[in-house]
């Protein structure tokens, strides 16, 4: 059994990532799950906590305990996946901001790849400082599996729709063999 560490953003595509924590759980991975404050407004903790049978955190600060929860996280991780990843989480991570539970997480793992998932608006992603973000991430380690080209929720058609979930499940089982 691997620890996967599912980082979720504010995306439409947050939905999404209950099926994938689903269907890594059947795989036999033990997922805990990190929503931002955006992804919160699109899907309930209490979703993921129900499929994954572990605490969905949301909060740095919420129910404070001794055990240091973001260091632990991060210990514990064989993999860390953030599926969706906005434009915005990319832009913090890649300057090394971390205000929230994901990002202040995700710079307390070590020795543990991180795969990031894109999922935005065609101009968003296709943006050049979003592309600056991400070569600067690959330039630290980070791994990505790119966004499918589709009709967004906005109604454009183009690429920034997040990977097909089996895409997702093939890159997750590559890093971790």
């Amino acid at each position: 059994m691997k620890h996967i560490l599912l980082g979720v953003t504010g995306s439409i595509a947050a939905y999404k990532a209950v099926d994938l924590a689903s269907r890594l759980g059947k795989e036999g991975h033990s997922v805990h799950t990190i929503l931002t404050k955006a992804a919160v407004q699109f899907i309930a903790p209490l979703t993921f906590q129900t499929i994954t049978g572990n605490k969905a955190v949301t909060d740095m600060f919420e129910n404070y305990v001794p055990e240091v929860e973001h260091i632990s996280l991060a210990k514990q991780a064989d993999l860390a996946l953030i599926a969706p990843a906005t434009a915005n989480f990319i832009a913090k991570a890649a300057a090394g901001i971390a205000d929230d539970m994901l990002t202040t997480t995700l710079l307390a793992v070590r020795d543990t790849p991180i795969l990031v998932c894109p999922a935005m608006n065609t101009a968003m992603y296709e943006n050049p400082i979003t592309q600056r973000n991400i070569r600067t991430l690959r330039e630290l380690g980070y791994r990505f599996v790119e966004p499918r080209e589709a009709r967004l929720a906005c109604g454009d058609v183009g690429r920034g729709a997040l990977a097909d979930l089996d895409t997702i499940l093939s890159a997750v089982r590559e890093e971790l063999a």
